[in-house]
């Protein structure tokens, strides 16, 4: 560490989610960051065979019930970006499992979720999923749900429409970015205003969460965007956005009650800029991936001090 970068904590657990929407895997040998974040992370997504979108628990009537669905693989990705993700085994809430690379998964899983799925690993080009807006005032700017809005579910809420990957490599599945932090102080903060509820880790899906003291104050995390971030000896990266909260963060899964007021928190605490397009309902930060390296709970983590 140089008289240029601030020990800010340390790395506390690894995430990774290998297929969209459904329960992952917390990886307690750390894993490898690269161009296209975490090794594995979001690998497959189940795909509407009846139109085509990626399936989403953001549309929870339609894929909510994805969250009590646990995925992992059963051998570890290959370093290479080129080569085709190893099969998943997913366990469904039922009890019983389904591994990826059988004849009849797909059949197995749509039966399971009561609509027709396909299993696969690349989405098609211009790719979309829906978002179901909640009740919630303040969660993103209106004239953004105005502007995406394709249809109204049951009873009013919203449905939006958004391409995958908008800030990600081509051909992945993610919604915006490779990346997701989360600091244990702003969990911490956002539960001293809603002590009622809930804030699981599990809400809102990081890859990395990172061990900040809690006496900080504040969600931390957006002091740091443009800046970067070092974790352990090699891998090196650029925070670019925060993450702006939505539905899955109130939906059930395991012990979690449904619960809104975790969504209303945050557009009430932690209502922020996202770039251009307005103040949302934000928890955490979205980065890029500078340089590649193996990260493993335990490592420092280490934040360079702003050019000003």
């Amino acid at each position: 560490m140089n008289a240029r970068e601030t020990l800010i904590g340390t790395l506390e657990s690894v995430f990774r989610y290998p297929v969209k929407s459904m329960a992952g895997e917390a990886l307690a040998n750390g894993g490898r960051l690269d161009t296209r974040g975490l090794n594995g992370d979001r690998a497959y997504a189940l795909v509407d065979a009846t139109d085509g979108m990626v399936a989403s628990a953001k549309h929870p009537r339609k894929w909510g019930s994805l969250l009590e669905y646990r995925a992992t693989f059963i051998d570890q990705p290959s370093d290479d970006l080129a080569a085709p993700p190893p099969p998943v085994l997913i366990a469904l809430p039922d009890g019983t499992t389904a591994r990826s690379d059988e004849a009849n998964v797909d059949a197995c899983l749509s039966g399971a979720l009561g609509r027709p799925v396909r299993l696969v690993a690349r989405p098609q080009p211009g790719a979309t999923y829906e978002d179901v807006w909640p009740d919630v005032d303040g969660v993103a700017p209106p004239e953004i749900i105005a502007r995406t809005r394709v249809a109204t579910d049951h009873p009013s809420e919203t449905v939006s429409r958004f391409k995958l990957a908008l800030a990600a490599p081509p051909g992945t599945f993610f919604d915006i970015a490779p990346l997701h932090l989360l600091t244990t102080a702003s969990l911490d903060h956002a539960a001293r205003h809603y002590p009622t509820g809930l804030f699981a880790i599990a809400r809102f899906r990081p890859n990395l969460v990172i061990r900040t003291p809690s006496n900080e104050g504040g969600f931390v995390e957006n002091a740091w965007i443009g800046r970067r971030l070092r974790i352990g000896t090699g891998a090196l990266l650029e925070i670019t956005l925060r993450v702006p909260r939505c539905v899955m963060t109130t939906l059930p899964q395991g012990n979690l009650p449904t619960d809104l007021g975790i969504l209303r928190t945050l557009a009430t605490h932690n209502r922020v800029e996202f770039g251009r397009l307005g103040r949302w309902a934000c928890l955490g930060v979205y980065a890029s991936v500078l340089q590649s390296g193996i990260v493993r709970p335990g490592d420092p983590v280490v934040l360079e001090a702003t050019t000003e």
